[in-house]
């Protein structure tokens, strides 16, 4: 039996919380009405990314938390439907004299509308558009949680560029790797990202879904392409780059090679640390199959042609 489940690949505004909220419990309602059982959807969707300053503001947090709560309680009557949510959390520890940041760029997981777990970014960029470390500090340990019979472990954009996240999701029971991102556009870094993911596929041995963010801000591209790939680092069909839309993905199947779907209380937040992972009764899963053709990502290099068409269709998309 495969585990169905649907990208998210929405424009997420900037600001707006409600109408993000809103666009998640749409996506997620049109997906569970079709079989998927877990949505992704990008990093910070709640928010928008990059929100900057606004996140050293107590009520945009607060507004955030309440746009979280909104999501479970929408979708609390869709028993079994998982939806990961990225969103701002916590704030600045204050004394008289001085202001201790304890704020972390988060994901949670909501479900039958409650937050069963929630996930802190362990990797910070503060390097070319980012600037994390100014709003965020680190999370530790890992988060797992299953989705019907599936263990899925979480990892937030940056975390899948580095080898130490995603070794310890597998050591703590993960048997698909779920990351949502927010990876500004510029020529070849679709290539990139997707060489970079299936390398971390193949290192740990395990499926990975790679949830993207499209549309901008500012000066900074988001260019979609949201994908798949097995833990042999071969990719299912993907999303298209610059098209917003929840996205059919391929999904870990027991006994057979998988199938692309057909394709979206709570009582308060805290990071996962160190948790350990509930283990599935059956087999481990053995990785995603694509239906369509697929191939290894031999080179992070588009082609010239390619490169002038995805900066053109950049410029007047986003």
């Amino acid at each position: 039996m495969a585990l169905k489940l649907c990208i998210a690949q929405l424009n997420f505004l900037v600001g707006d919380m409600a109408g993000n909220a809103q666009k998640i419990i749409d996506a997620s309602r049109t997906a569970y009405a079709q079989g998927a059982r877990l949505v992704l959807t990008p990093e910070l969707s709640i928010c928008g990314y990059p929100a900057e300053d606004l996140l050293l503001r107590p009520a945009f947090i607060a507004a955030c938390d309440d746009a979280v709560k909104t999501v479970a309680r929408d979708l609390a009557g869709l028993k079994g439907l998982h939806v990961v949510v990225g969103h701002p959390m916590g704030g600045d520890v204050r004394t008289r004299s001085v202001a201790v940041p304890r704020r972390f760029n988060a994901a949670s997981v909501v479900s039958e509308g409650r937050v069963l777990e929630t996930y802190a970014k362990r990797e910070l960029p503060n390097y070319q558009v980012f600037d994390e470390r100014r709003y965020f500090i680190p999370g530790q340990g890992t988060c797992v949680f299953q989705v019907e019979g599936v263990n899925v472990g979480l990892l937030i954009c940056e975390d899948a560029w580095f080898d130490e996240p995603a070794q310890l999701a597998k050591e703590t029971g993960t048997e698909l790797l779920a990351v949502i991102n927010a990876s500004p556009f510029h020529v070849g870094k679709g290539g990139e990202r997707m060489a970079r993911m299936a390398d971390r596929a193949r290192a740990v041995g395990l499926p990975l879904v790679y949830a993207h963010l499209v549309g901008g801000q500012d000066e900074v591209v988001f260019d979609g392409g949201s994908f798949a790939v097995d833990a042999t680092g071969v990719f299912a069909p993907s999303h298209p780059h610059l098209s917003a839309g929840p996205k059919p993905s391929a999904g870990p199947n027991r006994r057979g090679p998988a199938k692309p779907s057909a394709l979206r209380s709570p009582s308060g937040m805290r990071p996962c640390h160190g948790r350990r992972a509930r283990r599935a009764a059956e087999a481990p899963v053995r990785g995603l199959s694509p239906t369509g053709a697929g191939g290894h990502v031999d080179s992070a290099a588009p082609t010239r042609g390619a490169a002038k068409s995805g900066s053109y269709a950049a410029l007047i998309d986003g």
